[in-house]
């Protein structure tokens, strides 16, 4: 099973998870993409919650972007998972001061309020110690949100990949996919 998780803003219906989406409906790989709440503490426990049912009966791999590459980060060392995180708001509580207010959703222009007491959230999931081994690092130096640099320090020792160019979407994922399994050990 592999459980996708978006970023800030955006849903289960985005580009990247879709794109996820169809590759492993055509590989017969089971896959979810949840839309998650736009506070952190339900979006964790939601997660948490899907996780703990799945590994009853199969193993669970994260793939994470932006935030949700953040959300990985957490999620992995909590269940001890293997997690891909393509271009992680690896400082999220910081990187998402530059949005408070009125956050927008993607999906539909619907509008949700993003303040200080969601930012603290945030801080309840920092990890100190990564466990590096778990983690596969998606980055494009283009990405014009968060600085790769950041992840790159604070996750070394991960398996990485660096691409010249690029966006904070990360263009041309789907280059990537049969590294992303080979690494997460799924088998088609």
């Amino acid at each position: 099973m592999i459980l996708y998780i978006h970023g800030f803003g955006s849903s289960g219906e985005a580009t990247k998870a879709e794109a996820f989406r169809n590759y492993c409906h055509e590989k017969g790989i089971r896959y979810i993409a949840p839309s998650l709440p736009s506070i952190p503490t339900l979006a964790i426990n939601t997660l948490s919650e899907l996780i703990e049912s799945y590994l009853e009966n199969e193993s669970v791999h994260l793939i994470g972007a932006s935030l949700g590459g953040y959300y990985s980060l957490y999620l992995s060392d909590k269940y001890n998972l293997k997690a891909v995180l393509i271009n992680p708001a690896i400082n999220a509580p910081e990187t998402l001061k530059r949005a408070l207010g009125h956050g927008v959703h993607y999906y539909d222009t619907s509008a949700f309020e993003w303040n200080e007491s969601h930012l603290e959230m945030l801080e309840n999931y920092e990890i100190e110690e990564p466990n590096v081994e778990n983690l596969l690092l998606l980055l494009q130096k283009g990405d014009d949100v968060l600085d790769y640099e950041d992840a790159l320090d604070i996750l070394e020792g991960a398996q990485t990949i660096v691409e010249e160019g690029g966006t904070h979407g990360f263009e041309g994922i789907e280059r990537h996919f049969e590294r992303i399994l080979t690494f997460l050990h799924v088998k088609v």
